[in-house]
């Protein structure tokens, strides 16, 4: 094959490969402002009605108060407690921790999703948690925590020590320390996980499916089956609505961050 023909090829399986991913995008965008929207990706008869129906419609604005109230706080918790926990990891000398590090890997990548549906649902339920936004939040936040650990540990790592030695010869308490310098340099990847653990809690669907049995209850991933029909059918005018809707406060958040900490990629400082 000459060289002419082989960049045709590359060229057309690129541009295949592109409206494949970008066309449900398209889809996203147009559907929810037309009349009579379908699985086609077309120019719409351009209306505004569908999202006033989908606010009228019973529970849709209570889901994505719980969504936003889940995914908040499942958000704090792992970041702070994922900070601090990867801060003392990675400048306490202990025995034991390099096994701890081997376990959190092993658990967190074996024990996950339908594995560990069961033993979650008994223990929320024997701690009275069962049909509650906590247990919801505590089962995500432990989930989320392992691999949130080990992201923040690389930016704990590239921190110099001996701006920490400073601050405590300067009289600073530990604490102190940990408060005024650590946490200021590692924010970049505070905001990372804070992001990751965000979208994962927001896009969460089989945990509050499980856990939850009260549909007032429900956050925004679940109680968007109320669009579908007895028969299985989307109300796509709804369906589309509520997905751009639901799409918007990820795409906001990561706008936020991105603008504050441009996505520092990095540990700790520059050398």
């Amino acid at each position: 094959m000459s060289s002419f023909a082989s960049r045709v090829l590359r060229g057309a399986v690129l541009a295949f490969l592109g409206v494949y991913f970008a066309a449900p995008f398209a889809w996203l965008v147009v559907a929810p402002f037309s009349t009579h929207p379908s699985f086609a990706v077309r120019m719409p008869d351009f209306t505004l009605e569908n999202f006033p129906r989908l606010l009228q419609t019973r529970g849709a604005v209570e889901a994505f108060g719980n969504s936003v109230v889940m995914a908040g706080f499942t958000m704090l918790l792992v970041t702070l407690v994922a900070t601090s926990s990867a801060y003392a990891l990675s400048r306490q000398s202990f025995r034991g921790r390099d096994l701890v590090l081997y376990l959190l890997v092993l658990f967190s990548s074996v024990v996950t999703g339908v594995a560990a549906v069961v033993p979650l649902f008994t223990i929320t339920m024997k701690l009275g948690l069962l049909d509650t936004h906590a247990g919801v939040i505590l089962v995500m936040s432990g989930g989320l925590l392992p691999s949130s650990l080990f992201i923040i540990k690389d930016f704990v790592d590239g921190i110099p020590r001996a701006y920490e030695e400073a601050s405590l010869v300067d009289g600073a308490t530990p604490l102190q320390t940990f408060v005024h310098v650590a946490l200021p340099l590692c924010s970049g990847g505070m905001a990372v996980i804070a992001l990751l653990s965000f979208v994962q809690a927001w896009d969460n669907f089989l945990t509050p499916y499980i856990l939850l049995r009260s549909p007032e209850h429900y956050p925004a991933s679940v109680a968007i089956y109320a669009f579908f029909s007895e028969m299985g059918l989307p109300f796509l005018n709804l369906v589309a609505a509520y997905s751009l809707l639901y799409a918007l406060p990820v795409l906001v958040l990561y706008l936020v961050i991105q603008r504050v900490f441009g996505f520092q990629l990095h540990g700790g400082i520059k050398q």
